[in-house]
């Protein structure tokens, strides 16, 4: 009963830094944040969790971002920006719904559209920046 109690204790962790992050993490990084917490914690849990919290739409995968595959506790549908310099990711609150976009989705594929998760990609502020700053 103690090892069940310790298996959702380490998966309830992993869910809960998720859910409570705005960095759209890896799981390297969920793995260093829950470590000092729970010492005998694995990578291997960590990737396991979040393979089994995507499948079950509890989290969203962002996609690899300069090589790693990044998540996203936030399951409402949003819109992402992601940097293509440096790999920040962010989300874009505010953003105008596109009028009808789920509707006429649904039209043309004959079906029901649950959600969207859209993704900008292109150069940050900091970025911007520093290109403006090299070219002076």
């Amino acid at each position: 009963m103690e090892q069940k109690a310790k298996h959702f204790r380490k998966r309830d962790a992993i869910l809960t830094c998720l859910r409570q992050t705005k960095a759209h993490p890896s799981a390297d990084w969920v793995y260093a944040q829950l470590k000092p917490d729970i010492p005998d914690l694995s990578l291997g849990t960590v990737y396991r969790n979040l393979a089994l919290f995507k499948e079950q739409g509890l989290i969203i995968s962002l996609g690899t971002v300069k090589g790693v595959e990044r998540f996203d506790g936030d399951t409402h549908s949003h819109v992402h920006f992601i940097c293509t310099d440096c790999g920040a990711v962010q989300d874009i609150e505010g953003m105008p719904r596109l009028p009808g976009l789920l509707t006429a989705a649904e039209k043309d594929l004959g079906g029901q559209v649950h959600g969207c998760h859209i993704t900008l990609t292109g150069l940050c502020r900091n970025c911007t920046d520093s290109d403006k700053e090299e070219t002076v």
